[in-house]
């Protein structure tokens, strides 16, 4: 029943008729619900999987805190070229193209496979160096150096199931990949349970346990979309996987922005990274942890995120900007109100939530410590995240970059480089907390106009049609 009314929902935009603003919120929250339970799940499995390795000690710990925002970065340059083919599969079905939309499933598979190659070849060959590159210490370059290898290995396997995940997510589909995901999470804990304790592998154990959950899952994903999605599935139809040029080209529209604003960002906590490890294998292992137990607020906000591009993609698909501005205005406030009441919750519980990942009692204090503090960053910081998905699924990712640019790099890290030294660890969450809060002034201000919807992302004349909303 909640499927038929979904597809009626969904519908309704891509026919042009008109939709009540009751409805918009029922929509929005069948798209939501699903993706946050994948999130929230995700985050619960975190917390084990950060957890085990934690009980082996600080310096493992810290060692796989090291090289996160590496693995970021890498992550994030698949993520943007997943975007990029996603994003016109979602306009594309909002226009009710569904075979233009196919074929731009086929190419982006490719597209990605082979990007996603590249960026493991590039990772592989780092791992023996990057960890001394980021100040780390001598008692955390091995592990650091191994978990890093062997996540590099796997990327090309993550990389194409997700693009699978994104695309599937474009065509109205929020279910499957949320249940594939949940089942990604459980998977990578019962590897690495096996892999860390049972075989002895410590960290290396745990890179090996989440690479080949993403092996399954992936596998999974890819054959779900091509044989079983309602709208893309391949079966009796012919079609190329060779990317052609104009797809390529409409992608690059929407990725290349989306890779400049991932070498701002990450980059920006790669200098974080560096401007931490001074502090020693506390504060690391501490920030390491905090970041996990943050996302206990914020990833209720992606999976609104996921939902809002794709809505906003059908929309604009369909021709349909008074639409599209509501579902942005209505996806944002529940993101923020979520959010701010879960930064209540960890405000109140900041100890507890960090002695689920840590034993160590420093650790614990510390992050405690910082966890309050961002505690007031959190609606803001919901603000921009499900800002962004509106703006994604726009196909607006330049103006987004820029202002992220402004917020991390002249905010956190300029902050961060006078408070840290001075005030430690607490220095630089300091600094995060005002870095967000103004980042969500930024995004409340670029949703503010409509500048931010006049993107043509297939390349495709669409017209604006023109509805008597209520």
């Amino acid at each position: 029943m909640a499927k038929g009314l979904k597809d009626e929902l969904l519908g309704m935009i891509r026919d042009g008729r008109r939709m009540t603003l009751g409805q918009q919120v029922q929509l929005a929250l069948m798209l939501s619900l699903p993706a946050i339970l994948a999130q929230t799940s995700s985050m619960l499995m975190q917390y084990i999987d950060t957890g085990m390795v934690g009980r082996l000690g600080a310096n493992p710990s810290a060692s796989i805190g090291l090289i996160s925002t590496s693995t970021w970065i890498l992550g994030g340059f698949t993520a943007g070229a997943c975007s990029g083919f996603s994003v016109q599969v979602a306009h594309l079905c909002g226009a009710k193209d569904f075979k233009a939309a196919r074929q731009v499933l086929r190419e982006g598979l490719t597209s990605v496979l082979l990007l996603s190659l590249f960026l493991g070849a590039i990772g592989v060959a780092l791992s023996g160096r990057l960890p001394g590159w980021l100040g780390g210490g001598p008692e955390i370059i091995s592990d650091a150096s191994k978990y890093f290898l062997i996540y590099s290995a796997f990327i090309p396997v993550g990389a194409v199931g997700w693009a699978a995940s994104a695309m599937l997510q474009a065509s109205g589909n929020m279910k499957v990949p949320s249940i594939m995901y949940i089942g990604m999470c459980v998977l990578d804990v019962i590897f690495n349970y096996i892999f860390i304790f049972i075989c002895e592998m410590g960290v290396t154990g745990a890179a090996l346990g989440t690479g080949l959950s993403e092996l399954v899952t992936s596998a999974f994903s890819v054959w779900y979309v091509l044989t079983r999605s309602k709208e893309l599935n391949i079966k009796g139809e012919k079609g190329s996987f060779r990317p052609r040029r104009n797809t390529i080209n409409n992608a690059w529209g929407i990725t290349a922005p989306m890779w400049l604003q991932n070498v701002i960002m990450r980059g920006a906590y790669v200098m974080s990274t560096i401007i931490v490890a001074p502090l020693g294998a506390i504060a690391i292992a501490a920030n390491a942890f905090a970041i996990t137990a943050e996302s206990f607020c914020y990833m209720p906000s992606y999976g609104i995120e996921e939902a809002s591009t794709t809505l906003i993609g059908q929309s604009l698909g369909a021709g349909r900007k008074e639409i599209a501005k509501r579902f942005s205005r209505i996806t944002i406030s529940m993101g923020a109100l979520i959010q701010t009441l879960l930064a209540v919750l960890m405000f109140i519980f900041a100890p507890q939530l960090m002695a689920l990942l840590s034993v160590d009692p420093d650790v614990v204090e510390l992050g405690a410590k910082v966890l309050r503090i961002e505690a007031f960053a959190e609606t803001m910081y919901a603000i921009s995240i499900v800002g962004y998905g509106c703006c994604v699924g726009a196909g607006d990712t330049l103006m987004p970059s820029l202002m992220n640019f402004c917020s991390m790099w002249l905010v956190r890290i300029g902050l961060a480089a006078i408070l840290t030294p001075k005030m430690g660890l607490q220095g630089y969450w300091i600094a995060m907390c005002a870095e967000l809060n103004v980042r969500g002034i930024l995004f409340l201000w670029r949703m503010k106009g409509d500048k931010w919807m006049k993107h043509n992302v297939t390349g495709k004349k669409n017209e604006e049609l023109e509805y008597a909303e209520v």
